[in-house]
């Protein structure tokens, strides 16, 4: 993270070279994330690592990347990106399920990924109305869940404490628990 920051100030001042060397490593910070973040998945996952990080790095502008401000705004973008291509995705098996692509599979494969498809649904939805509710606490919860950060790498990147960054991500669990639970 500080290569990055020192990267985005460099290119502040002028300095053509870094623009380069940011693409590389905006590259392999989306790389490592996506790879966390697919490890953590269900299995019966049909998207890859390498596959969410080429999407998400078309989606953030691929070659030419925009002027990322800070840190904070390269990972908001990178946790949005993510969330909205995995999202894509479970629609997109989703919709499969229900006529579309029709192929043979197993009773117990389709069930894991048809309880993660849902999952991941369900989750989105609440997430949106958590973000709706109060943004801070949405945005602490799509770089946990779907970037991947621990508590205290996404307290740095939203400028807040750890301490803070804990009762928010308390707070948000128990709100988004309640909403899925009524779901």
């Amino acid at each position: 993270m500080n290569d990055l920051t020192r990267l985005l100030n460099s290119i502040q001042l002028g300095d053509t070279t870094a623009s380069g060397e940011l693409q590389r490593l905006v590259y392999e910070e989306l790389h490592k994330l996506a790879a966390q973040k697919m490890a953590r998945e269900s299995p019966g996952q049909t998207l890859q690592a390498t596959a969410l990080v080429h999407e998400a790095w078309l989606r953030l502008g691929g070659a030419d990347q925009p002027t990322w401000q800070n840190r904070a705004h390269f990972f908001g973008a990178a946790a949005e990106a993510m969330r909205r291509i995995l999202i894509d995705s479970a629609r997109r098996k989703k919709a499969a399920r229900h006529g579309g692509h029709l192929e043979r599979v197993t009773a117990s494969a389709m069930d894991i990924a048809a309880d993660a498809d849902d999952r991941l649904l369900v989750i989105h939805e609440a997430l949106e109305r958590l973000a709706a509710h109060d943004a801070l606490k949405a945005e602490l919860v799509k770089l946990r869940y779907f970037v991947g950060l621990t508590i205290v790498q996404a307290a740095q990147v939203l400028g807040i404490s750890e301490a803070t960054a804990k009762r928010h991500w308390a707070y948000a669990r128990a709100w988004l628990y309640r909403e899925i639970e009524h779901i």
